[in-house]
């Protein structure tokens, strides 16, 4: 039986995907539960709503990452952190930090999307990269200054 999927369903499709699958399993799970309609003509015509709805928000939120990708780039953020001799850092400096220090400057980024290509440990200016949306990558300056 051919369904057209509504959620995003692990290891089967994405929104708007048109599957087979067997019949009790679309009859038992996904037809009560909403997560696809069957295959016919009308709900065809949905899908294509559907798609050109989603092509839309798709833009929309594309064109917001890259926004606030420029704003990051464009950002110099200042993390104080207890130094010894020669500059070295007592610990180092922790995507989680960089976090917190975007969320100081109401930019909210997950420590997870922060890529370092290694630890910071020393006094200086790093760049780090950001991942805002899977398409949009930047750059953002560290100052890393002595507390």
């Amino acid at each position: 039986m051919k369904v057209i999927l509504l959620e995003n369903i692990d290891r089967l499709g994405k929104i708007g995907d048109v599957v087979a699958v067997k019949e009790g399993y679309a009859r038992n799970y996904l037809l009560p539960n909403n997560k696809a309609k069957e295959a016919t003509a009308g709900n065809m015509k949905f899908l294509e709503s559907l798609k050109k709805k989603q092509a839309q928000e798709e833009a929309k939120i594309l064109a917001e990452a890259r926004a606030l990708a420029d704003k990051i780039a464009a950002l110099s953020i200042t993390i104080n952190a207890k130094a010894g001799e020669e500059e070295k850092l007592f610990g180092s400096i922790t995507a989680d930090m960089i976090s917190d220090a975007l969320k100081a400057e109401s930019i909210n980024i997950d420590k997870r999307d922060i890529i370092m290509d290694e630890p910071i440990k020393k006094l200086g200016v790093y760049q780090v990269t950001v991942k805002v949306h899977p398409e949009v990558k930047t750059s953002a300056r560290i100052w890393v200054v002595k507390e």
